[in-house]
């Protein structure tokens, strides 16, 4: 055997496989955390120790070759069978550990007070909660599923809706009476709106789903829905409720809708899970489990 194949150039390859995917040297920099001179002396040696030329050049971009886009499907199939089969070993069939990422606002108010439904009928497993906020990528994590907000276009991975997403204002009883209907502007005017960090955005989606005017920038703010929600229900204020997450908090009377005009906003909660490896039985378990409780809610939320 020639002696270059008994050392492949893995590291080489993989920052290739990345290049060929982001077809830019500054994206795959920022993927890999490394400078683009970096990438580009990778990429220069891989093309010396094949003998062709992978990218074009050029004074502010770079092409892939015809040579470079075969190589590039070729090492990508590659580089996901390693994972594949990487993930298997990781967690494979014996193991009882199911690992979900789910937003902590959705883990809190939805899964958590079902979830001992879902040991009680499969005790052997367990299961661990992955609550970070941030864009999801199978690639990068053992993760089996996740339970996301979207519209069920996820990269690598398949997806069954649970859920469409509707909001609405909530508050407790006590600051309903203090304030009265809110109906108009200034009657929101007087009122405290709550806000989450990451969803200021959805007080405008809804004042115009509900046609009702509202100056929405004003108002406190805080990290999570979770602590917005626990502020409806100490008094503080308006917060803008999933009310499908808040069914409890509604049903107790701990929470009330004051305006009652649920507004869709076009997104919904999914279950997805990754193609890059074979789903397990017991991740089946909790997918078909997932879509069951999404089945259970109430019909006016519905």
């Amino acid at each position: 055997m020639d002696k270059r194949y008994r050392n492949l150039p893995l590291n080489q390859l993989r920052t290739f496989s990345i290049a060929a995917r982001h077809r830019t040297f500054t994206a795959a920099a920022t993927d890999m955390g490394v400078s683009q001179v970096a990438i580009s002396r990778q990429i220069s040696a891989l093309e010396t120790y094949l003998g062709i030329k992978l990218f074009e050049r050029g004074p502010r971009s770079v092409r892939l070759t015809e040579a470079g886009r075969a190589f590039g499907r070729e090492i990508s199939e590659a580089f996901d069978r390693l994972e594949e089969a990487t993930h298997r070993t990781l967690s494979d069939e014996s193991s009882t550990t199911i690992n979900i990422r789910i937003y902590p606002t959705l883990a809190h108010h939805w899964l958590l007070p079902k979830l001992a439904d879902f040991t009680e009928r499969h005790p052997g497993y367990r299961i661990r909660l992955d609550t970070v906020v941030e864009p999801l990528d199978f690639r990068s994590t053992n993760l089996d599923l996740a339970v996301q907000l979207g519209h069920g276009d996820w990269s690598n991975a398949k997806s069954r809706k649970l859920f469409d997403e509707q909001v609405d204002v909530v508050c407790s009883p006590g600051y309903a009476q203090r304030f009265g209907n809110f109906t108009t502007r200034d009657s929101f005017d007087q009122a405290e709106l709550l806000h989450a960090k990451y969803r200021r955005r959805e007080w405008e989606v809804w004042a115009s789903g509900a046609d009702i005017e509202i100056n929405h920038q004003r108002g406190m703010e805080f990290d999570s829905s979770v602590l917005a929600y626990c502020a409806a229900r100490k008094g503080f204020g308006l917060a803008l409720g999933q009310i499908d997450l808040l069914q409890d908090e509604l049903e107790k009377g701990e929470l009330i809708c004051p305006v009652d005009r649920p507004v869709r906003t076009g997104s919904a909660f999914y279950v997805i899970w990754p193609t890059m490896k074979s789903t397990s039985v017991r991740t089946r378990h909790l997918i078909d489990w997932l879509l069951d409780i999404s089945r259970e809610k109430p019909e006016f939320f519905r």
